[in-house]
């Protein structure tokens, strides 16, 4: 028997650990199944399960779970990054408590500490994505940098630089001057500061006492300066194109150069150039030949290019230096206050300098031509299809990548230089070796490059790298191309479109067909989560609380395509509730001895009632599977939950209540049969979203279960499901419930009041429906009153009794006599007050939201708020207005 409470603490794990000990997971299993496969996009080992890791696990996990039943063999393919900054800021972390450092133990004896730590604490992650009831083939589970990985990253480095699509170069990266490495733009974090302006004059050559003004928040960065750019169309300074002024600090002529990048609207239209310390300047200096001088050294001080009294400074030392300098010149004209934005990094929390550098590039730019066609083409296509249009935005201007980072955790590159600083680039260090000996004619001492590839590289590999390649292996033969890559928006480019590249290149197909982009999660203010704000809820403080079932179906069912998921603790309870709902429903079905029947044909069913339920289960099996196949989480979810809630335990166990209570008979068999088969398909159906309850039942419920339900098929229906005749019928006996229900709460009937129930007009069929045809059919008016309470159902000829409520179903009126049981007229003022009230409010957020500076102004999740009360307020005033037109032209009767 079915304990009174579900509890989930036990039962969680339990179960996790059956399908695990079952290898339930793993692939391979059905060899003449078509596959189905998934990469799990591999978290950082450093990392721990946060609710953005929940959603797409979860999301994840249905599909692998839904294909699973249905019969493919599915491969979902977990594994975790190495992570090179996070987890080497970690070990050095270790280190430093230790009173020690990185460099104090070397490169080789540092990289066995990291080992050592991936070892003993890098499976965090894993652990907790089983908490969640993530079901990918553990025994697969692969790491970046391990050895098989390691290989096609190698092989991948020495094709890409042979075929001339890697090559070393100068140029501007993202210089964290506390880390000294380049890192990527999605370690580079955008903070809002406050800031000055500084407004400086740049004598014009030739001219005495003539000067142009430049603008610049970052004075530092003056001393590299080797041009002045202007709008082409700025007539201010169309005679000075061509000219040349002088920067005060360093004496060095600067061209003027007209360029569109210059702005005239902001600060005074001429931008100083300082192509070796700023992206954009780069560009411009790209366009007209000009000079890069870098002045910065790895630290961000001044180096031997700045003037000798600046040399050695801090970059905030000397542009105060600077500052000083030019205002003691007279060429300070004028400062202004402003807030402007300046680059981080995530990890070190310093200002990032962009700083020229040599270091690796790949050919971005050629290896995006395939990758933007088969988008282009839809052999892979995104889901919501707006996403194409980033990627469109990104890949069709992409810049070179910089994949070398000055850090010791991460694959080495493979790149060696002889004395004369040739490089020789191999997989190994012996071929180099080879190779130096063939290119100089006798062994050569080597250097290997002591940089590491940033961590992207590697996770641009995962959909083949994991299954083996470069050797030619079963898996790789089997797996690839995968089906579909479940991710946020916020990696398209970092990761996806990479993936997207490599894989046609290496592989001639694209990696997978389809790219679910699913939403952010944020607070149920629609704020990002974050510890600063205090909003941040745990998952696993939510598994703890309330299981893993209900966070799963609470994300699921708010995981809506193009909206963002506005979590709260409230919401999870909610769905609490209905794990809590499922589980009384089953102990009731246990109870009144509802178990499975072998043999049993539910498309042979004789109830009404019966096959009206049968009817509804093909109906949402269907719609579940419509909305999987279209990636519409949210509609699988909200299906089974209002079939679920709804339409079985509300309104199939309650009409089936008298039967089961009733003698035994074939009517009671039947309907012990239906509700068995019926609970078995919510189990079935469920399974995917909340696996670990229904699990659970699926085994308590019957002792002969031929296999559990993760690997039990998926069910499917046919049109000898539904009856048409009696799906109409029982939907209308639930209509006219619900209406009498609904109008009782409207105006406040009391809930033990018995109230009459008046019909005009009934038609012949639904008389019969309702009274039964006084032979073998009977009518379902029992059920009516019991569940609408309702004392006497009667024909109503003419005008309805004073102060009666009307409503109309099918063009049918049905009247309920409420004189003496409420006071009509009391009850009609008030809903006229409730109604002119919702009438002032819709008309005061429609005066906000018709103000362009209020929607210009306001943050977005304030603009949301009010766009969600307006719907929330025209639903209630709707409902008021429908409850006050039930009693209209009676109340005054009724008085």
């Amino acid at each position: 028997m079915l304990e009174k409470t579900y509890r989930h603490h036990e039962t969680e794990a339990r179960q996790y650990a059956a399908w695990e000990k079952a290898g339930a997971f793993a692939c391979g299993r059905r060899p003449g199944a078509r596959p189905f496969t998934i990469v799990i996009p591999p978290p950082n080992v450093t990392g721990s399960l946060h609710m953005g890791h929940a959603l797409n696990s979860t999301l994840q996990d249905i599909l692998v779970r839904w294909q699973r039943m249905r019969g493919r063999d599915v491969l979902w393919q977990p594994g975790t990054d190495h992570a090179g900054i996070a987890t080497q800021m970690v070990v050095e972390r270790q280190l430093g408590d230790e009173g020690s450092t990185r460099r104090d133990l070397g490169r080789e004896r540092f990289i066995e500490r990291v080992w050592a730590w991936k070892e003993e604490s890098g499976g965090t992650i894993s652990r907790q994505l089983r908490r969640l009831g993530a079901s990918p083939d553990w025994s697969r589970e692969r790491f970046t940098m391990d050895d098989g990985l390691s290989a096609a990253v190698r092989k991948v480095f020495v094709d890409l630089y042979k075929a001339g699509l890697i090559y070393r170069d100068k140029r501007l990266v993202n210089w964290d001057c506390k880390l000294h490495t380049a890192i990527s733009d999605l370690e580079v974090e955008q903070r809002s500061v406050k800031g000055k302006m500084w407004y400086f004059k740049y004598p014009l050559e030739g001219s005495e006492n003539k000067y142009i003004t430049v603008a610049t928040v970052r004075p530092e960065t003056m001393l590299a300066d080797t041009a002045v750019a202007v709008h082409p169309d700025d007539g201010r300074y169309a005679s000075l194109v061509g000219k040349h002024c002088i920067q005060p600090s360093t004496g060095r002529r600067l061209i003027i150069v007209a360029d569109a990048y210059a702005n005239p609207e902001v600060g005074s239209g001429a931008v100083k150039i300082t192509p070796a310390h700023d992206f954009n300047d780069f560009e411009v200096a790209r366009r007209h030949g000009l000079e890069l001088i870098n002045v910065f050294d790895r630290d961000a001080r001044l180096n031997d290019n700045a003037p000798e009294p600046y040399r050695g400074l801090d970059r905030y030392e000397a542009r105060r230096r600077i500052v000083a300098e030019m205002e003691e010149r007279g060429l300070l004209e004028s400062i202004e206050e402003m807030e402007h934005t300046v680059p981080y990094g995530d990890r070190s929390g310093v200002a990032v300098e962009p700083w020229l550098t040599d270091q690796w590039f790949v050919d971005a730019a050629k290896l995006a031509g395939p990758a933007i066609a088969a988008v282009e083409e839809g052999r892979t296509r995104f889901v919501p299809e707006q996403w194409a249009n980033t990627y469109f935005e990104w890949m069709r201007n992409i810049q070179p990548w910089c994949v070398s980072r000055q850090i010791w955790w991460g694959h080495q590159i493979p790149a060696w230089y002889g004395p004369d600083g040739h490089v020789f680039v191999e997989p190994t260090e012996d071929e180099a070796r080879a190779a130096a000996e063939a290119h100089y004619g006798a062994p050569a001492g080597l250097e290997r490059d002591p940089d590491v590839l940033d961590t992207w590289f590697s996770s641009a590999l995962w959909p083949f790298s994991t299954l083996g390649w470069p050797e030619k292996t079963a898996e790789l033969e089997r797996y690839y191309p995968t089906d579909v890559l479940v991710t946020g928006f916020d990696i398209i480019f970092f990761w996806v479109a990479r993936m997207m590249m490599m894989g046609l290149h290496f592989m001639g197909e694209a990696p997978f067909h389809t790219v679910y982009i699913h939403p952010l999660v944020r607070d149920e203010a629609g704020q990002k989560m974050s510890k600063s704000k205090g909003n941040i809820l745990d998952p696993l403080e939510v598994i703890d609380t309330h299981g893993g079932d209900a966070l799963r179906f609470t994300l699921t069912a708010m995981a809506a395509q193009g909206r963002d998921v506005k979590l709260s603790e409230r919401r999870i309870e909610g769905y609490r509730n209905f794990i809590t709902k499922l589980w009384n429903a089953a102990r009731f079905c246990e109870m009144n001895g509802c178990k499975p029947v072998a043999g049993f044909d539910p498309k042979r069913a004789t109830g009404t009632l019966n096959r009206w339920i049968v009817g509804e289960v093909a109906r949402t099996g269907r719609r579940i599977d419509e909305a999987l196949e279209a990636y519409r989480f949210n509609e699988a979810a909200n299906g089974i939950y209002q079939f679920v809630w709804g339409t079985f335990c509300d309104w199939y166990l309650e009409f089936s209540k008298p039967v089961l209570g009733g003698p035994d008979g074939a009517a009671k068999d039947e309907v012990r049969a239906t509700a068995a088969w019926t609970l078995d398909q919510i189990l079935l159906l469920l399974h995917p979203i909340a696996p670990f309850v229904t699990e659970e039942l699926w085994g308590r419920l019957a002792d002969d279960r031929q296999t559990r339900l993760i690997e039990a098929p998926w069910p499917t229906y046919t049109a000898g499901h539904i009856h048409e005749a009696s799906s109409n019928e029982m939907n209308w006996v639930v209509r006219l419930i619900s209406e009498i229900r609904s109008v009782r709460a409207e105006l406040n009937v009391p809930p033990a009041a018995r109230v009459t129930l008046h019909h005009q007009g009934l038609s012949r069929k639904h008389r019969t429906w309702l009274e039964g045809d006084g032979k073998r059919r009977l009518g379902n008016a029992a059920q009516i009153k019991t569940l609408a309470r309702i004392e006497r159902i009667a024909t109503v000829d003419g005008e309805p009794p004073a102060g009666s409520a009307r409503f109309v179903i099918d063009e049918e009126s049905f009247i309920l006599p409420l004189a003496g049981v409420i006071d009509v007229a009391l009850e009609a003022q008030r809903l006229a007050r409730q109604v002119d009230k919702l009438d002032g409010e819709l008309a005061r957020i429609d005066s906000k939201l018709g103000d362009e500076n209020f929607t210009a102004r306001a943050p977005e999740h304030v603009v949301e708020a009010q766009h969600s009360r307006r719907a929330e307020a025209e639903a209630a005033r709707a409902k008021l207005a429908a409850a006050l037109e039930h009693i209209s032209g009676n109340a005054a009767a009724g008085a």
